[in-house]
């Protein structure tokens, strides 16, 4: 199937280790299950999961140290078209626990090398020579420490003619929206993310998609969409606002749900599809995420089981 080129962004990526222990107590040696190592960071997950989806995609990954040779191996194994930009020290690492006994999850992410000037100017430089016009750019995971809190900004100043989809947390998402990035194309956040914004509870879907077309109509972006947790995933434009159900799923590991939902949603948009068909894809793909173990991500034919039962409606 024919689609536009997607270049992922990931400067801060992390080498994913995934264990078990019985029960976490403080003041004992945990004996672990055997690790479960996979490259990870926003970007990253989501170059992964478009290619578990039958799609393609260039990754731009910054990768430093042993650490680093390690991802990059790990990504090469998954078969995932990468150019690696030299990070500064060494990639960070970031340890998921499973609680067996109450099946409890605890996520330790470390903080990740220090950006200079140096690091920063060889990214505008890789930004300008890949990004394709008509493409989707994807903007995705924790910004490095270093960097302004409106780095996404001039990332994104780097790929003028590119759809770019900004998926991020923290201080650069509330800049994001106290200074719109002209142009963007797509931001996404989660549910906390959109109330901590709208500095008030979003406790219904007509809350959130009233919230998300707000912040259209501010210029933020040309399409805002909250994820809603196990409701489901709400999506606004100048025009509609959309919901789109979560499949009804056991849980197994809410890790890299979100960057399920960007891949299959940036899929389907490169592919000419409908808002309304992407979003019921990244809801099946969040939805399938969330049945894997650990830091695997969604699979294909997973997706298209629970496809039928994300139903899109207009809020």
């Amino acid at each position: 199937m024919n689609q536009a080129p997607i270049l992922t962004l990931t400067l801060n990526p992390a080498l994913d280790m995934a264990t078990e222990v019985r029960e976490i107590t403080s003041g004992h040696k945990l004996r672990c299950s055997e690790p479960q190592l996979d490259p990870g960071g926003g970007g990253l997950n989501v170059s992964r999961a478009i290619k578990a989806l039958g799609g393609d995609s260039l990754a731009l990954v910054a990768i430093g140290g042993l650490t680093g040779d390690r991802l990059a191996g790990l990504i090469r194994a998954e078969d995932v078209t990468f150019l690696s930009i030299l990070g500064p020290g060494e990639t960070r690492q970031s340890l998921t626990v499973n609680e067996e006994t109450t099946g409890k999850q605890f996520r330790f992410m470390l903080p990740g090398p220090l950006w200079g000037e140096a690091e920063r100017a060889r990214v505008f430089t890789l930004l300008r020579a890949t990004a394709r016009p008509g493409g989707l750019s994807v903007i995705s995971g924790s910004q490095p420490p270093g960097v302004p809190v409106d780095f996404p900004a001039h990332l994104a100043a780097s790929m003028p003619e590119s759809r770019v989809v900004l998926d991020t947390s923290g201080s650069a998402l509330f800049e994001a929206v106290r200074h719109p990035i002209p142009g963007l194309d797509v931001l996404r956040m989660d549910g906390e993310e959109g109330e901590a914004l709208a500095g008030r509870p979003l406790p219904n879907r007509e809350d959130t998609a009233a919230f998300a077309q707000s912040l259209v109509r501010a210029g933020v972006a040309n399409t805002v969409i909250i994820a809603r947790g196990a409701d489901g995933n709400v999506l606004a434009d100048k025009d509609h606002r959309l919901f789109a159900k979560a499949a009804k799923v056991k849980v197994k590991s809410t890790v890299g749900a979100g960057d399920s939902f960007v891949a299959a949603f940036v899929l389907a948009r490169s592919r000419g599809q409908t808002n309304a068909e992407a979003l019921a894809f990244g809801s099946a793909a969040a939805s399938a995420a969330v049945t894997s173990d650990a830091t695997r991500l969604c699979r294909l034919e997973d997706v298209m089981r629970l496809l039928p039962e994300c139903e899109v409606s207009e809020v």
